[in-house]
């Protein structure tokens, strides 16, 4: 698909200088031009060149659900009911994001009128309603079978000139973009004359340059082009633009963990839970269950109605035996579809099957890992937030909050289908004790869960609890400057009325002391200021369970910190339940 910002930057058009001149015997005589050089304004070469020019209206399918225009920024859309200011084209992520929240939901969206939309021909036009905008989209053909060519793109500036039927040069004009091209083309007469400067060059699709030196191979080269990828005109916005070689290797590069499974309308993962596809560039594909047994079978992809599709075919396992369409490639993921109610959800294992485990060992040695979620059995263990494992030589493994620590054992292995699993023992926090599959292996972030049943562990890297990061401990002396107390808390069940009678002190040790009231009971609780894997910078928040400020209980995101205030977000929930917290001296 065109590089959107090429038909985005709406520039006032660059004047023309055509040097037409009134008089006959004034015009100059062009001896050497080539007749065979020259294009008729309505030739067939002409038409391909104003295609390839044309406003790619595909980008926000999403929206408008047409390909033959597109809606100026910025506008606003409803989705889900809520509200997405769309300001450029990195916006529209956040309606895809919001659509693939929850998979099978119904999603709706709605367009605040008035908006302005870019034709074809780059003619802008105010519509007021969702009639208006029906009524131009039913004028498009879908499908892939708008005019625009969209695989490739000419190289600017490019020199143009225009004839008389005796070949004189009458001007010539230098088009400096897409929208100057179609603009010159809609000038002129069907049979005016054209020629060009070549050489010139052209980009493909796939980012590479091509030169042509004639009418005739230029117009070879749209032809050649215009079928080569995906135009994603249809209105399957999650597509991405991939082509069949991409899938291709996608597929083989690494082991694919099946997340979901639906055959007519019926959730199958109870089945297929955690089985892995491995696919293999001679076309077959291996399925290994949870207990390591195997069935190969074979795969291979074609394109079809300007989709890819991928079709599976294994003895015995007929859920999987159609032709898929891919309906989105997302990082990590590949979902697939077939007819209502048949969809395959896979997820990306690299580096976590058939790895040795001296890898993961060595990564968990290297520092100190603190715990940023863990949830059993689908219930969440909110008062290990933020307590920190240390994985040491001969099996050793310490679960501290900087007050008390446990002990156990660890370990690193495969199981029988050849993925790394940690095995924790911890006979007195039964929370982390559990043979955890890794589902995520970076340096500074580990993931380890088995999909759809609730058991989940999150942890962070910390190495030298941040002494050598200056804002992390600039925070911290801050905090550990005096007393605290609650100004807000927006986003909860509770209110801020709820925590205004305690009062905070942020001592060493990771300790923080909560008194309530001027002669109420201390409690003691526990906090940490850390960098994460993605650079921002948290405060861990642990009042335990019980306590009637478990609510505070959180990683909270830092946004803002003076010498007198401190305030906190999260927006792990979503925008819909966005909490704030904010705490200032007395």
């Amino acid at each position: 698909m065109k590089k959107y910002l090429k038909h985005a930057t709406y520039l006032v058009l660059t004047v023309m200088a055509l040097s037409f001149t009134a008089c006959q015997d004034e015009f100059e005589k062009v001896d050497t031009v080539n007749e065979q050089e020259t294009l008729l304004a309505n030739s067939t070469t002409a038409k391909l060149m104003e295609n390839t020019v044309s406003n790619d209206g595909s980008i926000d399918n999403i929206v408008d659900g047409t390909s033959c225009f597109n809606i100026r920024f910025p506008y606003t859309v409803k989705v889900n009911g809520a509200e997405i200011t769309i300001n450029a084209l990195p916006d529209l992520d956040k309606i895809e994001a919001v659509f693939d929240a929850i998979d099978g939901d119904e999603d709706l969206l709605d367009i605040i009128f008035p908006i302005t939309v870019t034709l074809a021909d780059f003619t802008d036009i105010t519509l007021t309603g969702i009639e208006d905008l029906r009524q131009l989209a039913e004028q498009c053909t879908e499908g892939g079978q708008d005019d625009d060519i969209e695989c490739i793109d000419f190289v600017y500036p490019i020199k143009l000139f225009t004839f008389d039927a005796n070949l004189q040069k009458t001007g010539n004009v230098i088009v400096e973009s897409d929208k100057d091209m179609r603009r010159f083309f809609a000038g002129l007469d069907g049979a005016d004359l054209v020629s060009i400067e070549f050489p010139i060059a052209l980009e493909l699709y796939d980012g590479s340059e091509i030169r042509v030196s004639s009418n005739a191979e230029l117009a070879d080269a749209i032809e050649r082009a215009k079928s080569e990828c995906d135009e994603d005109d249809d209105n399957d916005y999650n597509d991405d633009d991939f082509t069949k070689e991409r899938l291709d290797n996608l597929l083989v590069e690494c082991p694919w963990l099946i997340t979901a499974v639906d055959r007519d309308n019926m959730s199958q993962i109870d089945q297929y839970r955690e089985w892995l596809m491995n696919f293999s560039k001679d076309g077959s594909v291996t399925v290994i269950d949870r207990m390591g047994n195997s069935l190969t079978g074979t795969w291979n992809t074609r394109v079809t109605d300007w989709r890819v599709a991928l079709t599976l075919e294994f003895d015995g396992m007929v859920d999987f035996n159609l032709e898929w369409f891919v309906c989105e490639i997302a990082p990590g993921k590949i979902k697939l579809f077939s007819g209502e109610g048949n969809k395959i959800i896979m997820e990306n294992v690299c580096g976590i099957i058939d790895q040795d485990p001296n890898t993961l060992r060595n990564i968990l040695k290297e520092c100190s890992w603190v715990i940023k979620k863990v949830k059993v059995g689908g219930e969440e263990i909110r008062r290990l937030l933020g307590f920190e494992f240390k994985f040491m030589a001969e099996g050793v493994v310490t679960l501290s909050n900087g007050e008390l620590t446990s002990q156990g054992t660890w370990e690193i292995a495969l199981n029988a289908q050849g993925r790394l699993v940690m095995a924790i023992v911890m006979g007195e926090e039964p929370g982390v004790s559990f043979e955890w599959p890794l589902s995520e292996l970076r340096n500074d972030r580990l993931k380890f869960e088995i999909e759809g049943t609730d058991y989940e562990l999150i942890l962070e890297r910390v190495c030298n609890d941040n002494m050598d990061d200056g804002d992390v401990l600039a925070i911290r002396n801050i905090l550990m400057g005096g007393d605290w107390m609650v100004a807000n808390y927006t986003g909860g069940e509770a209110g801020t009325t709820d925590f205004t009678a305690y009062t905070f002190n942020f001592q060493g040790a990771n300790v923080v002391a909560v008194t309530a009231g001027q002669t109420g009971p201390t409690l003691l609780a526990h906090w940490r200021v850390l960098r994460n894997s993605d650079g921002k910078l948290n405060v861990y928040l642990n009042f335990g369970d019980q306590s009637p400020l478990g609510e505070l209980t959180d990683d909270w995101d830092l946004f803002e910190i003076a010498s007198n205030r401190l305030a906190l977000k999260d927006l792990s929930g979503g925008n819909d339940s966005l909490r704030t917290l904010v705490f200032e001296k007395p």
